[in-house]
């Protein structure tokens, strides 16, 4: 049952990373009318310390080294970025899928990935090190 609400935690918490990353974006496109790679990365970054920060405290609540689990997060992410950009390139060009529906695949892609990640490899040796005592 406490994996089930670990997941829970990640879920509700990728979801407000998503919003957040959403808010910025189109802050930074349609009102500031920044260039779109700047939109996007702001956007990104955002989302990805938000969720890292949450997640961390509250879904895996590990008192780990923060440095050591950010940067295996930023490793996530730098091969993630361009192994995404690459298949929503693929399934919009060469398979005609519609970009929004190429971005829900990838976003769930990301999600699901992501959650196995941290579970497991940033934050697997240290789950549960800075939770709180009865």
């Amino acid at each position: 049952m406490k994996e089930v609400l670990r997941f829970l935690k990640f879920t509700f918490f990728s979801v407000s990373a998503g919003l957040i990353e959403i808010l910025t974006f189109t802050l930074l496109n349609e009102i500031v009318h920044a260039p779109y790679w700047l939109s996007y990365l702001c956007g990104l970054v955002l989302s990805v310390v938000w969720n890292f920060t949450l997640n961390r405290k509250f879904t895996f609540q590990s008192a780990g080294n923060i440095p050591e689990a950010m940067m295996k997060v930023a490793l996530f992410y730098l091969i993630f970025t361009p192994a995404s950009t690459w298949l929503e390139h693929f399934m919009t060009g060469t398979l005609g899928f519609n970009e929004y529906l190429a971005t829900a695949i990838n976003m769930i892609l990301n999600f699901v990935s992501e959650f196995f990640y941290q579970r497991y490899y940033v934050f697997g040796s240290t789950i549960d090190t800075g939770a709180k005592k009865d």
